[in-house]
């Protein structure tokens, strides 16, 4: 299981560095090595999407005991 949580938050950390890239100068790595609109290109955002999906899933589990120690003050 730590793999996969590690795993996924690399692949997190490139799609945010991609976007990154993006917003600032238009320029999508992603596309730029493995060819815009490619098969590849796809599988790459499809796996950065779920990895994101999957790292809710820590967040929220970390959150609930802070949350409701906060709430005592």
């Amino acid at each position: 299981m730590k793999f996969i949580n590690i795993f996924t938050l690399i692949l997190v950390i490139v799609g945010g560095l991609n976007w990154g890239l993006v917003g600032l100068f238009g320029f999508d790595l992603v596309a730029a090595i493995f060819g815009a609109g490619s098969g590849l290109a796809r599988i790459v955002y499809i796996l950065v999407g779920l990895s994101a999906t999957w790292q809710i899933i820590p967040l929220f589990s970390m959150g609930s005991g802070e949350f409701a120690a906060g709430q005592n003050l």
